[in-house]
Parts: C-alpha cells; sequence; structure tokens
C-alpha cells in the first residue's frame, strides 16, 4: 500500500486539505491526534513521561496535564527531544497497525514535522501544505485561543516552508488565493497512477 506524508507547518491548513482528500475516499492517520490518545493509553510511554517529568504530569485520573506538559517543552528544547523521541516511534507502530486496517487506494498520515524527525523515508510520497506565516499565525490564534507570541514560540520548533518545499514532493499552497480542491484533485490523480 502507497504511504504518503501530509506535512506542513502549524496553522498551514493540513487536516482542512485531509478533509478533502477524505471525500475522495483515501483515509487519513492524524499523527497529532493519535499521539495525544497514545500519551494516556499507551502504558510505556506513559512511564517514561512520569519517570521523566513526575507523576503529576499525569491527572488524578490517569490523562495526561496537556498544559503543564506544553508549557515545558514549547520552552526547553531538551525535554521537547526527550518527548519526541518517545512518542514517534510509538506512533509508527500506531500507523502501521492502522494501515493494514485500510482499504483506500492509498493512505496518508498528517504529521506536522514530517521532515524534522527525519521522517519522509517512511513515505512513497509527501505532501507539503504552506501557507503565509501571517496567515498561520491568524488562524492559530483563533483555533487554539493563543496569543501571537505563544504560536511564534510553537513554529520556532519547526522549520521554514522554504526549507520543506526543497523536501517534498508536491505543494499544495492554502493562502487564501488557490483554490485548494483542484490542488488536491492533481495530485490524487497521479498518486492513484502511481498504485
Amino acid at each position: 500500500m502507497l504511504k504518503v506524508g501530509i506535512t506542513g507547518g502549524i496553522g498551514s491548513g493540513k487536516t482542512k486539505i485531509c478533509r478533502i482528500f477524505q471525500t475522495f475516499g483515501i483515509a487519513v492517520y492524524n499523527a497529532d491526534t493519535q499521539a495525544k490518545q497514545l500519551m494516556n493509553t499507551d502504558h510505556e510511554l506513559k512511564a517514561a513521561l512520569k519517570d521523566y517529568f513526575g507523576s503529576d504530569i499525569y491527572h488524578d485520573n490517569g490523562t495526561l496535564n496537556r498544559p503543564k506538559l506544553s508549557k515545558i517543552i514549547f520552552n526547553n528544547s531538551t525535554a521537547l527531544e526527550k518527548v519526541n523521541g518517545w512518542i514517534h516511534p510509538v506512533v509508527v507502530r500506531d500507523f502501521d497497525h492502522w494501515c493494514t486496517m485500510q482499504k483506500s487506494p492509498y493512505v496518508l498520515e498528517e504529521a506536522a514535522i514530517i521532515f524534522e524527525r527525519n521522517l519522509a523515508q517512511m513515505f512513497g510520497k509527501v505532501i507539503l501544505v504552506t501557507a503565509p506565516e501571517d496567515i498561520r499565525i491568524k488562524r492559530v490564534c483563533i483555533r487554539d485561543r493563543l496569543t501571537p507570541e505563544a504560536v511564534q514560540e510553537r513554529m520556532a520548533n519547526q522549520w521554514t516552508d522554504n526549507k520543506k518545499i526543497l523536501l517534498a514532493d508536491y505543494i499544495i499552497y492554502n493562502d487564501n488565493l488557490r483554490l485548494l480542491t483542484p490542488q488536491v484533485m492533481e495530485i490524487h490523480k497521479q498518486l492513484l497512477e502511481m498504485v
């Protein structure tokens, strides 16, 4: 089965693009959503997080104290690397298992940091969704109720679009100027030809 990665910086519109692919019958795995679930359900991952950050990184009901973890990792690159190092192998295993249950001609994995984590080799092709930084900041401020400064802190942990463009197989421009569906349809057509 052809595995296609879809990536882009925070607020670029990856999820919106994935919804368009889903209208064509393509199965989509959201790595960020699954990672959040796995941090609450995977025993080894929970143990690693508790061991490193202390047991109070989880609430009494066993769910991750996400605001506390976010505050730590977005201001501490060492802690962020540790967490990513524990989460990504678990997500890769989960994605591989998920793929075995899909019936679409190819599958998409939506993940923000495919290039940053050197995961591009997992995929037959990688799609990059780009958008101007000011549009991305505005989108995330509205979506996540964050300040522009908080969004920029998160952006600082991701590569720039200019760096990712050099590595991507396909680029979708989500700049409020170009229509999205025709861009997705063209890529979808090319991917179907590959399978």
